[in-house]
């Protein structure tokens, strides 16, 4: 057998597995458990359908015969796309179409009846095949009359809430244009539609002229015939290469934006993600697609946000299930890499349009924005000597942002909540393949010849995003030492290549902050150097170990209550910034530098912020919103305010003036809006005290506290590409790490010393014991060994822990050090012992025990 009919062979087993999967055999008593049809079978989505066909074809897996009520897919498919129509062997009707270069939904019906009367579809697959391979003519067809009037729009939008899930669907994709109060509205206009059939008046910019309506009409009729399916499966083969060379050669889409139309019209066919697909079409589609300009793109988007959430999911999962399909099927490493497979990359780049359209469409705020009103951070003296050197200081312009993302005017942060998970948007097989150093690299030099997965950061999981981001922090660790060597040369000062800090314990945070006040004074770029700690009067070499107890007893003795830097909330246990406080800015400052460096260094730091806090981190306000979390008490009264039935101002009394207490319980009053005392909460404007309460509580009465904060920790990350890759909550995951514990991985990469093993019976004991631990127990036994009770990014798989024998039977308790992650384990002689100390250890561990 050739190797072109095996490859035929090898393709027809794994539709046949995919089918199997999603739609079963038809065998209601099927036994099969990889088949749909089998009774125990869990259903899964196609894109995790397309992986399992694979692995399921290396295996050789058990394969149903389609039961006679229910005939194959794939093997109609095949039928259809490899039998050649025969006007000897069919029944053929007169061609009458010949004319037709474009389509309409009335003219489709039209030859479809023909056909069916006769029962030969020929005629309508050649006139599929002719209109929608080409350009020209997918553009001219399905055209409607005249765009949707306002009353229209709000019609379409008010008969929705009364229609089931299905139709719902459907009303909600068929409003093609914004409204004026929507945020990213725009009252101009593009230019005439094309001449055709159908009269096209003005569109507004989020429009096309496409009756998307009648797109979904059309392909529901004519799908259902698969040899119909392969006309449009052959058609799209034809088509995209064309398409590709207009938008790349001809810059067709600035002469005619009904351009766009074709996209639109083959984005509506469901089939896309099958497997017939994945080969040929899909691949050359995308790369068609991933070059249309800017402008067009960011039209598509904004015409897709109005999709509702399983139409959106749907054409992620096409893109999704086209990169899984190739990472599966190749061999990619560092020589090979994924970033060079162009249907990968032009699948990604269609994925960001997708995934703009999921945040347009998703629950935006787009005015509540911090003002970046901190003092500019100093340019260092360095400007200097690298201009010298012909080296320009990297990031000059600022933090970079995707093109797409200013286009639209919204930013990922903007959106509260998208239209289906960001976590959806991630592929996992591509993680697992993608080499992190290379593709950084790509990321820096931003070269046109080479794409950067991290342009797509929504692609990636936090574990990679991370990775990126200790490349870069390295980097510029180095670069900074370089530059410190090259000072050291050229004008002859002390070679200091470290971010050096020497402390005493007794005084930790008066020696750091005065000796990071004085290099965010003199030099901020030495806050880009690798930390190095060294505590007065303890010899050590600081791997690592030494700068992770500094940084824990800092952030200990910053956020003790009895300070008064934060406040503590029992009920939440959560921190929050004391508007009372004595402390001076730079006290917040040097909080926000640690934060920083900690991410800077990779360390992970016990502090327990509201979410409310990462989003100000990255130039958000607090609202109303964010108050759940933040003091869920407040947000509860409000909430009922809100709620409030009767009269507001007759039984609740409440003006515009607030009342809080000091550190020493002395009541304070704050006027919401001028002479609030004067001015009561009626029905009518309580919203707006709810979001001037709010507006104080999260960000008026700490705002001097908390701009000191992020002044402090945008000294050590404002170059970093960190507001770029990483959203608020996995900002929080960055720095606290993961509430997610894995004890099981945790055991899985535990190292031993001292004469332990795995097979060690103490040890054997050990984990018995632990995994029994309750919830509230293992996060005190990782708080006692590791110095915080969350994982680091990635799980506790990437916790390199060691147990270390530390002595016979004995009644002393296990000790540890922290700043290694080393628990220091007695050999007791019952596990009964084990878990009495271990216990014991854990619940009394501050004070003693933790070195």
């Amino acid at each position: 057998m050739s190797a072109e009919r095996k490859r035929a062979a090898a393709k027809h087993l794994i539709e046949r597995y995919y089918h199997q999967l999603t739609e079963g055999c038809g065998n209601e008593s099927c036994s099969n458990s990889w088949c749909a049809s089998s009774v125990g079978f869990s259903r899964m989505d196609n894109n995790a359908a397309a992986v399992k066909a694979l692995e399921l074809y290396k295996v050789n897996a058990k394969l149903c015969d389609p039961h006679p009520s229910k005939k194959g897919t794939a093997s109609a498919y095949l039928e259809s796309s490899n039998s050649k129509m025969n006007h000897k062997d069919v029944h053929t009707v007169r061609d009458n179409f010949k004319e037709v270069n474009y389509l309409t939904e009335e003219k489709v019906y039209e030859i479809l009846d023909i056909c069916g009367e006769k029962d030969d579809y020929s005629p309508l697959i050649r006139v599929i095949g002719r209109v929608f391979s080409s350009a020209e003519g997918l553009v001219q067809s399905f055209r409607r009359s005249k765009p949707h009037t306002k009353e229209e729009l709000k019609s379409l939008q008010g008969k929705d809430e009364d229609k089931d899930e299905d139709e719902k669907e459907t009303a909600a994709c068929s409003v093609t244009a914004m409204d004026e109060d929507s945020p990213t509205s725009s009252s101009s206009r593009l230019g005439e539609g094309s001449s055709g059939e159908n009269d096209v008046q003005k569109l507004a910019p989020d429009e096309v002229s496409v009756d998307i309506e009648a797109v979904r009409r059309v392909y529901e009729r004519l799908l259902s015939n698969e040899k119909i399916e392969a006309a449009f499966l052959n058609a799209l083969v034809y088509l995209s290469p064309n398409v590709e060379c207009d938008l790349t050669y001809h810059n067709v889409y600035s002469r005619d934006p009904n351009y766009l139309n074709l996209f639109v019209i083959v984005m509506e066919n469901n089939n896309l993600h099958s497997p017939e697909y994945l080969e040929i079409a899909l691949p050359q589609f995308c790369k068609a697609m991933s070059k249309l300009p800017l402008a067009a793109q960011a039209k598509l988007a904004r015409l897709w946000s109005h999709y509702s959430a399983e139409q959106i999911r749907r054409m992620m999962e096409t893109f999704q299930q086209l990169i899984t399909f190739k990472v599966i099927s190749n061999e990619f490493n560092s020589r090979n890499l994924v970033n060079d497979d162009d249907a990968v990359v032009a699948a990604t780049k269609c994925l960001k349009i997708v995934y703009y359209a999921n945040v347009l469409g998703g629950d935006l705020d787009t005015k509540n924005n911090e003002e970046d009103d901190d003092e500019p951070i100093p340019e260092s003296s360095e400007l200097t000597l690298q201009e010298l050197l012909g080296e320009e200081r990297r990031n000059k312009k600022g933090p970079r942002v995707d093109p797409l993302e200013t286009e639209l005017g919204v930013r990922t942060n903007d959106c509260r909540r998208p239209l289906i998970p960001f976590e959806e948007f991630i592929n996992e097989p591509l993680n697992e393949v993608l080499e992190m150093d290379k593709d950084y690299t790509f990321f820096k030099v931003e070269t046109e010849n080479k794409f950067s997965f991290m342009t797509c950061p929504f692609i990636l999981n936090a574990v990679t995003k991370n990775l990126g981001l200790y490349y870069d922090n390295r980097i510029r660790m180095y670069s900074e030492r370089r530059i410190t060597v090259l000072y050291s040369l050229v004008q002859g000062q002390q070679l200091n290549p470290y971010l050096r800090l020497k402390v005493r314990r007794d005084h930790i945070i008066d020696d750091a902050l005065v000796r990071l006040e004085m290099i965010a004074m003199e030099n901020p770029a030495d806050l880009k150097k690798q930390l190095y700690v060294e505590f007065e009067g303890e010899q050590g070499v600081d791997e690592g170990g030494v700068s992770k107890e500094f940084f824990q007893l800092v952030v200990e003795e910053i956020f003790n209550p009895d300070i008064g830097m934060f406040t503590y909330d029992e009920r939440t246990r959560l921190f929050w910034f004391n508007s009372s406080s004595f402390e001076n800015e730079g006290q917040y400052t040097l909080i926000g530098i640690v934060l920083g460096l900690a991410i800077y260094n990779n360390c992970i730091l016990d502090v327990h912020f509201p979410m409310v806090v990462y989003r100000k981190l990255m130039g958000k306000k607090g609202t109303f919103r964010d108050l759940a979390d933040a003091n869920p008490v407040l947000c509860q009264s409000l909430k009922e305010l809100l709620e409030y039935e009767g009269s507001v101002e007759d039984d609740m009394m409440i003006t515009f003036q607030i009342s809080q207490t000091d550190l020493f319980g002395n009541p304070l009053s704050y006027d919401l809006r001028e002479n609030g005392d004067k001015i009561p909460v009626t029905n009518e404007n309580r919203k707006e005290f709810v979001a001037q309460y709010s507006e104080y509580v999260l960000n008026k009465s700490a705002e001097k506290q908390f701009k000191a904060f992020r002044r402090g920790f945008h000294m050590v990350t404002n170059e970093s590409p960190l507001k770029y890759l990483f959203r608020p909550e996995e900002i929080e995951l960055l720095i606290c790490g993961s509430r997610n514990l894995d004890f099981y991985a945790l055991e899985e990469t535990t190292e031993y010393d001292g004469g332990y093993n795995k097979d060690s019976r103490i040890i054997k004991e050990f984990w018995e014991t632990l995994h029994s631990f309750s919830e509230e127990q293992k996060r005190l036994f990782l708080q006692f060994t590791t110095g915080t009770d969350r994982a680091p990014v990635g799980g506790l798989g990437k916790l390199k822990m060691i147990i270390a024998k530390n002595g016979p039977d004995t009644d002393r308790l296990p000790t540890s050090h922290t700043c290694f992650n080393v628990l220091l384990l007695p050999e007791y002689s019952s596990k009964d012992k084990l878990r009495e100390r271990l216990l014991k250890a854990i619940t009394y561990a501050k004070g003693f025990g933790m070195l």
